[in-house]
């Protein structure tokens, strides 16, 4: 990379932006040593900051895997990176099982954090596998990143919340408390993510139907919506690369998604509340 490309990507890496200064994003320099750098620094700036200062501070790396939301969203990288480089490599879709990991992590990795970076053209790679990446920036990063997406931490803790009313239903009158590295976590906080998790989900289907409205295909329309409220960058249909297809009515609703979604859904829709202007 020249001085000028590489401070540019820098900032849109650690930002988890995805802007390049080249249409061909990180492709068009070819480069494994690149692509291995920016998988690195995405990780990075998808994890908690607060877990960064304390593996600072006690100087230990130990203390990464000691924060529940670290480990799970790494295994999660992991899982996915795996599943995709089995189909591609099973489906001859590149010569090698290496090539494959390459393409299939760095994809992976973009997608989870947000970033939007590309090195292929992912909505051609067979079967399910565009659209388990489109599904995976739901997902997205961890809390105290620089990441969009619901977060890893409100994902562990719908997985535990369902996995108790599970124990419940077992033992009626138990008490089972949810925990997050041994602390446990308030009732308040798991209606807030379940109240979260459930406008993102109404968020997402009434975007996607206005999107069809405007003129878009379904998976179009549920893509662009999925790249916008996650910030993410990528879609799949007519926005596989960009959005300039999208009708104008179209292009200001991805302008009120993004917004929408980088601002957590609350913060934005409390605005349009009578009570927020009430003195």
């Amino acid at each position: 990379m020249s001085l000028f490309d590489a401070i540019s990507h820098s900032f849109s890496t650690v930002a988890t932006g995805g802007f390049s200064t080249h249409s061909a994003s990180l492709a068009f320099f070819d480069s494994l040593l690149i692509e291995t750098i920016a998988n690195v620094f995405m990780v990075l700036a998808a994890l908690n900051f607060t877990a960064h200062f304390l593996a600072w501070r006690g100087r230990t790396l130990l203390l990464y895997l000691r924060d529940a939301e670290v480990v799970a969203f790494l295994a999660i990288i992991v899982g996915i990176t795996l599943i995709l480089t089995i189909v591609l490599w099973l489906s001859n879709y590149y010569p090698t099982l290496l090539v494959a990991l390459r393409y299939a992590a760095f994809q992976t990795i973009s997608m989870i954090t947000t970033t939007g970076f590309t090195t292929t053209n992912f909505a051609d790679w067979p079967g399910l596998l565009p659209l388990i990446l489109i599904y995976i920036c739901f997902i997205g990063g961890c809390a105290g990143s620089t990441a969009g997406g619901i977060k890893v931490i409100r994902l562990l803790l719908l997985l535990k919340q369902a996995h108790r009313e599970v124990r419940q239903l077992i033992h009626p009158r138990a008490v089972i408390a949810i925990k997050i590295d041994g602390k446990v976590v308030k009732p308040a906080v798991i209606n807030a993510v379940w109240g979260f998790f459930a406008l993102y989900v109404f968020s997402t289907v009434t975007l996607t139907a206005l999107m069809v409205a405007t003129g878009l295909d379904a998976l179009s329309a549920y893509s662009a919506v999925a790249s916008c409220l996650n910030v993410t960058g990528p879609g799949l249909g007519v926005v596989t690369t960009s959005f300039a297809a999208v009708s104008d009515t179209g292009k200001w609703l991805s302008v009120f998604t993004m917004a929408l979604g980088r601002l957590e859904i609350f913060t934005l829709l409390v605005v349009f509340t009578p009570s927020f202007w009430r003195r």
